[in-house]
């Protein structure tokens, strides 16, 4: 997909798909994904297939054993969390290694991690929200390299990801949300996941989803993920029946859904 026009011409670069990833998502879009095809795609690029391995293997995903093949991993976890990995370990390689962006990519594997499997609970497009959950910061990553000398004192500087889109604006005409929702749309991810990642900021901030917002689901449960991960527990109920009312999810549903992912979560920390 082209990126926007009025991004490009302010001369900030979006990096290409790899094209390990564009057959991996022509693979999950068959109606009877083929796991030896996919097992195959990502062993075939072997930096590729270490780091999937390597990720599945840490506490985060609560294997009792270690995987020793990619075809393992999809036996264990499924194509979903495995495809994941591979987008997640693509994304972080097309960007140079920062010591200031390892906690931007940390939690977006916890974050798609917990909104995949939501997700799925609740029957939202997992995969839509799995990927907008790994991509929600990337625009970060994006200033970055842009900016290397100057983005990571921006970083430091603030607490929020509002207040940091107002020193972006100020600074480079465009904020991480805007330039990730540009990232996910070269990428070509589903268009939920992409209205998911261009509004986070406003919905994490308020609980609101946009008026004109049509896929709501998905947006919804990156909301959901961040009560989980970052407000004081006595919000985080009512945030979840906030969002829930706005998107037409089963407010028990999704409560429970909450808390058995939070319950992994916790479960993976005590293992790590």
């Amino acid at each position: 997909m082209s990126v926007d026009p009025e991004l490009r011409n302010l001369d900030i670069e979006i990096p290409a798909q790899p094209e390990v990833l564009v057959k991996l998502s022509v693979l999950m879009a068959e109606d009877e994904i083929d796991l030896l095809a996919v097992s195959a795609l990502v062993e075939g690029d072997m930096a590729l297939a270490a780091a999937v391995l390597k990720a599945v293997n840490t506490s985060l995903y609560g294997l009792r054993g270690r995987v020793q093949t990619v075809h393992q991993a999809l036996t264990y976890l499924g194509m979903r969390e495995v495809s994941a990995i591979a987008f997640e370990m693509s994304l972080r390689a097309a960007f140079p290694p920062a010591a200031e962006l390892g906690p931007v990519w940390d939690r977006a594997a916890k974050r798609g991690l917990m909104m995949g499997r939501m997700g799925q609970m609740l029957g939202v497009d997992p995969w839509a929200s799995h990927s907008a959950g790994l991509f929600e910061e990337c625009g970060k990553a994006v200033l970055y390299r842009h900016a290397p000398q100057h983005y990571p004192a921006m970083l430091r500087a603030v607490s929020t990801d509002g207040e940091l889109a107002g020193l972006e604006h100020s600074a480079f005409g465009v904020s991480h949300d805007a330039l990730g929702a540009a990232l996910c749309e070269s990428w070509g991810l589903a268009p939920a996941a992409v209205a998911s990642v261009r509004h986070h900021i406003l919905v994490q901030a308020s609980g609101n989803l946009p008026e004109a917002l049509q896929r709501r689901g998905v947006a919804a449960i990156s909301g959901f993920a961040h009560a989980l991960m970052a407000l004081p527990q006595p919000d985080i109920e009512p945030r979840i029946q906030q969002l829930c009312h706005q998107a037409q999810i089963d407010e028990a549903a999704a409560l429970r859904a909450a808390r058995r992912v939070q319950e992994q979560m916790e479960n993976a920390a005590a293992n790590a």
